[in-house]
C-alpha cells in the first residue's frame, strides 16, 4: 500500500498535464470585473467555434462517403471545406488547450523548485508565452494582408483564400490573451493557476475549478 502511494505521488509530480474531464456548463470565468467578462467571452467563443467544426468536419466528411459510394458523386467543394475546418479546429483549439492546461510543458526544472519559486516563474512564463503568440498573430495578420493583395480564390467554392486564414491570427490572439489572463490570475491567487481555470497540483491531480 505505501508503494502504490509513493507511485501516485511520482505520477502526480511528473504529469501536470492531467486533469478530469468533468461535464460542466456554460464556462464562467470567476476573474473579477472587465477581466472575468473578457476571460468568460474567450472560453464560450472557443467552446462555440471548436463544437460547430468538429460537428460540420464530420457532417461533411459523411455526406461526401456517402455521396461517392452510394450515388457515385463526390461533393465538389467536400476537400476544400474540410480544409476550412481544420485551420478553424487547430487555431480554436490551442486557445481552447490553453485554457484547460494541456499545452506540452517542459517542467524538469519547474517541478524540482519549491513552491515560493514556482509561481513568479509560471507568472513570467505565462506573459512569456504571452508576448510569442501576439507576436504569431501579428505575422500572420501580415500574411493575411499579403494574401489579399494578391486576389488568389479557392478553385470549387469561389472564397478568397485569405478568409480561410483568418482564424490563425484570432487563434493566436485569443491564447495570447488567455496567458495574459493565466499571468493575472496568478498574481490574484494564492494558489498555482496553469491557467484561468486549472489549478497546478503535486499531491493530487491538477483540479479543473
Amino acid at each position: 500500500m505505501p508503494q502504490d502511494h509513493n507511485e501516485s505521488q511520482l505520477q502526480s509530480q511528473t504529469d501536470t498535464t492531467a486533469v478530469d474531464d468533468v461535464a460542466t456548463g456554460p464556462y464562467k470565468s470567476d476573474l473579477p470585473g472587465v477581466l472575468g467578462t473578457v476571460d468568460t467571452v474567450i472560453g464560450r467563443l472557443e467552446s462555440m467555434f471548436l463544437a460547430a467544426g468538429v460537428l460540420l468536419l464530420a457532417a461533411n466528411t459523411s455526406a461526401n462517403v456517402i455521396g461517392r459510394f452510394v450515388f457515385q458523386s463526390s461533393l465538389f467543394f467536400s476537400e476544400e471545406l474540410n480544409r476550412i475546418l481544420i485551420i478553424l479546429i487547430t487555431f480554436a483549439g490551442i486557445s481552447y488547450a490553453a485554457r484547460q492546461g494541456r499545452h506540452i510543458r517542459m517542467s524538469a526544472i519547474y517541478d524540482a523548485l519549491p513552491s515560493a519559486l514556482r509561481k513568479p516563474l509560471m507568472i513570467i512564463i505565462a506573459l512569456i508565452t504571452a508576448v510569442f503568440m501576439l507576436g504569431l498573430a501579428w505575422y500572420s495578420t501580415q500574411y493575411i494582408l499579403t494574401l489579399h493583395g494578391r486576389g488568389r480564390v479557392l478553385p470549387s467554392l469561389q472564397i478568397p483564400v485569405w478568409l480561410i486564414y483568418l482564424w490563425v491570427p484570432i487563434g493566436f490572439f485569443m491564447t495570447g490573451l488567455q496567458y495574459i489572463l493565466t499571468a493575472i490570475k496568478n498574481m490574484l491567487e494564492k494558489d498555482i493557476y496553469l491557467s484561468t481555470n486549472v489549478i497546478e497540483g503535486y499531491d493530487d491531480e491538477e483540479i479543473e475549478v
